[in-house]
């Protein structure tokens, strides 16, 4: 419930909030609420990838990359996701979810989420993902193009696309084991 609480929210605040270039940093002042909590009364694991939903819709609604989504009736994808925790962030602290763009390939666009508090990164989570439509899969190219970004990425860092070719082998490996 709080999820939709926080989603409603950073929608509510969207009109006082300016638009960013597609290079920029977008970035949400959260806190951690009781249902954010696992037993062990810190911010769950797995709720960080989905604060990181509300984050990437902001994203998506700041640069402007929902108005290529909207154009090719699409929606967007998280094909693979990744956590890196370094600290607990306990009841009731404040953090800053900031989520940028790290790059982009011929099918996927590649995003990094960071948790910080007190100056201090305490958790990163990196997607892959797309926007598919009826029609397929919307390029990268056409989305980073619309965004006013050039066509060809910068280099990803040797750490990522190595992450990316590895969610790709066991994709691959999982269509092997259904047939």
């Amino acid at each position: 419930m709080n999820l939709w609480f926080r989603l409603l929210c950073m929608l509510l605040r969207r009109p006082w909030r300016h638009l960013v270039e597609g290079t920029a940093v977008t970035s949400l002042h959260l806190r951690v609420w009781p249902l954010d909590l696992d037993l062990n009364r810190h911010v769950t694991n797995g709720r960080y990838f989905t604060l990181a939903d509300v984050g990437r819709m902001d994203f998506v609604l700041r640069t402007g990359a929902y108005k290529v989504a909207l154009r090719h009736k699409a929606v967007p994808i998280v094909g693979d996701a990744w956590g890196k925790f370094r600290r607990e962030l306990k009841l009731f602290e404040a953090f800053e979810l900031q989520t940028r763009l790290l790059g982009w390939d011929e099918k996927w666009v590649f995003l990094e989420h960071r948790f910080v508090s007190r100056g201090r990164v305490v958790g990163v989570v990196i997607i892959r993902g797309l926007f598919r439509s009826a029609r397929g899969l919307v390029a990268p190219a056409e989305l980073v193009s619309a965004l006013g970004l050039a066509e060809q990425s910068a280099a990803i860092p040797q750490w990522l696309a190595a992450w990316s070719s590895s969610c790709d082998q066991m994709s691959q490996d999982l269509r092997d084991e259904a047939l």
